[in-house]
C-alpha cells in the first residue's frame, strides 16, 4: 500500500461571507491510497480558524503524512489516535473506502443512483441585497427549505429579510432555517430569538460563540425556537465529554460535518449519543470539494437509511470555480449521484 498528499487550493465563484469571515479560497490536501491495481482518493480539508487541527500548512502536512506512513505500513487507521485530528480522519477514511469498495462507498439507494438526498438551498451572507437576490434565486429552484447565514449584516435587514420570505411563502411551503456561527452576544440573544420566533423557524445553528455552556443551556431552555448546535462540538472527541455536553446544554438538534466533528467514525458517535439523548442531527459539508461532498453524501445515506425526508446541508458542490468533476447533480431541491458515471 503506497499513500501520496497533494495539496491543491480551490477558488469561490463567489465570496462565502459567515460571521467569521469572508472566504474566498479553500486548501485541501488530496489523499490517494494505491494497493496493487486498486486505488482510492480523499480529501483532508481543515477551516482555518475553526477546525480543531487547522494546523499552520507545513506542520499540518507533517502531522498528515505521519499517518499516512503508519496506514501504509498497517493498512488500517488508528481512529484512536486520530481523534484530534478529525479532518485528516475523514480523508483517509473516504480513501480508505475508495479503495476496497470503489466509487460506490456504500451500497445505499442514494449510492446506487436510485434515490436523492433532499437539501437545504444556503444563502451566503453578504448585502442586503446580495442576500435578497440569493433568496430569490433558491426559491425560484424549487428548495422546500433555505437556510440563511445570520449575524453580519445588520439584525434589522435580517429579520427584514426573513419577513419577506415569510409573507410569499408559508411555513408548509418553505421551511426556515438560520445559522448565525457565533454571531449573537449572549445577552442579546434571546431577545433576538423571540423576535425571530414569529416567522415559524425552524430551528437556529450556534446563536453565540461556542465553549458557553450554561449561557448556552439556557437559550436551549428558554428560546421559543429550536436551537442547534455546530461549531460547538468541535474539539469534543472523547464520547464521554460528548454525552456530558449534550446533557448540559440540550440542544434540540446537533449539525455534522464529519471534517470537523471526528471524521464518520466521530459522526457515528455523536449520532447515537445524541438518539439516546432525544436529539436530532443532520449532515453538512464543510466547504470541501467535490471529493469531500461525494463522501459526505454517501455516508449520510449509510446512516440515516433509505428515504431520507428531513433536508441536509448538501448544496455546496457549485461553489468552486475549479471543483474536482464528480457525478454529483442536484435536480430541484435533492442531490444525486449518477451511477452511469461510476459504474464506467
Amino acid at each position: 500500500m503506497k499513500v501520496d498528499i497533494h495539496q491543491q487550493t480551490f477558488h469561490f465563484r463567489q465570496p462565502a461571507g459567515t460571521s467569521r469571515g469572508i472566504y474566498t479560497e479553500r486548501t485541501s490536501w488530496l489523499v490517494t491510497v494505491t494497493d496493487g491495481g486498486k486505488t482510492g482518493r480523499g480529501e483532508c480539508a481543515p477551516l482555518p480558524d475553526l477546525s480543531c487541527d487547522a494546523l499552520p500548512p507545513h506542520i499540518y502536512k507533517e502531522v498528515l503524512e505521519k499517518f499516512c506512513r503508519q496506514l501504509e505500513q498497517t493498512g488500517q487507521i488508528d481512529t484512536e489516535a486520530m481523534r484530534p485530528y478529525p479532518s485528516m480522519l475523514f480523508g483517509l477514511e473516504t480513501a480508505l473506502l475508495s479503495l476496497r469498495n470503489g466509487p460506490r462507498l456504500f451500497d445505499t439507494p442514494f449510492s446506487r443512483g436510485e434515490e436523492g438526498i433532499p437539501i437545504n438551498g444556503l444563502v451566503w451572507m453578504g448585502t442586503y441585497d446580495e442576500m435578497l437576490g440569493r433568496i430569490e434565486e433558491k426559491l425560484q429552484a424549487g428548495y422546500g427549505c433555505v437556510k440563511l447565514k445570520v449575524g453580519a449584516i445588520g439584525f434589522d435587514h435580517e429579520l427584514d429579510l426573513v419577513s419577506r420570505i415569510r409573507r410569499r411563502f408559508s411555513p408548509r411551503e418553505v421551511e426556515l432555517r438560520l445559522d448565525a456561527n457565533g454571531g449573537f452576544q449572549p445577552e442579546e440573544a434571546l431577545y433576538r430569538l423571540e423576535l425571530l420566533s414569529q416567522y415559524a423557524i425552524h430551528s437556529i445553528e450556534q446563536p453565540i460563540k461556542a465553549r458557553q455552556w450554561a449561557a448556552m443551556a439556557s437559550l436551549c431552555r428558554e428560546a421559543p425556537l429550536p436551537i442547534a448546535l455546530d461549531e460547538e462540538l468541535i474539539g469534543v472527541n472523547d464520547p464521554d465529554a460528548k454525552r456530558q455536553m449534550l446533557r448540559i446544554v440540550k440542544p434540540a438538534y446537533i449539525v455534522l460535518k464529519p471534517s470537523l466533528h471526528g471524521g464518520m467514525a466521530g459522526c457515528r458517535e455523536w449520532i447515537a449519543i445524541a438518539r439516546e439523548e432525544g436529539i436530532g442531527s443532520w449532515i453538512t459539508s464543510a466547504l470541501e470539494s467535490n471529493i469531500g461532498l461525494n463522501a459526505i453524501a454517501q455516508f449520510c445515506s449509510h446512516v440515516y437509511g433509505a428515504r431520507i425526508t428531513f433536508p441536509q446541508g448538501l448544496g455546496t458542490g457549485q461553489l468552486f470555480t475549479d471543483n474536482i468533476p464528480m457525478p454529483l447533480e442536484i435536480h430541484g431541491d435533492q442531490l444525486w449521484l449518477r451511477t452511469l458515471d461510476i459504474d464506467h
